[in-house]
């Protein structure tokens, strides 16, 4: 997924703001699951995270285009591991990376929910 980065995104400082970093981290993760999931499990399953963790490399400023790249590490029924890569475009430079946990909840009831061997397969490594 590409996006710029726009005039809003930046901070004080005149770089992207780490709160940009982490709003990218969740918008590939929907981005990904939408692309890949049944109509049938994303009206089933929604999720929420348990834990970010975010490792800044490089800045990124106003003007740069930026390639987000993510995947689905170990996968448990009520725990996936998403890994994102954050990259400027023009020079494929890692800006930052991050680690989250995820838990499936229940669409309708909001509580944690197990996820399907077929939705494990199709996302885990």
């Amino acid at each position: 997924m590409t996006v710029p980065v726009l005039p809003g995104d930046i901070d004080e400082q005149n770089h992207v703001n780490n709160i940009v970093y982490l709003r990218w981290v969740q918008d590939v993760a929907t981005a990904h699951w939408k692309s890949l999931a049944s109509a049938e499990a994303q009206r089933a399953v929604g999720w929420i995270v348990l834990r970010h963790e975010i490792d800044y490399k490089i800045q990124a400023g106003l003007g740069d285009e930026i390639v987000l790249r993510t995947w689905v590490g170990a996968a448990s029924r009520l725990k996936f591991e998403r890994f994102t890569e954050v990259c400027r475009k023009i020079d494929k430079q890692l800006l930052a990376q991050a680690r989250t946990l995820w838990v499936p909840i229940d669409a309708k009831t909001g509580k944690p929910t197990r996820v399907s061997a077929e939705v494990r397969a199709r996302f885990s490594v």
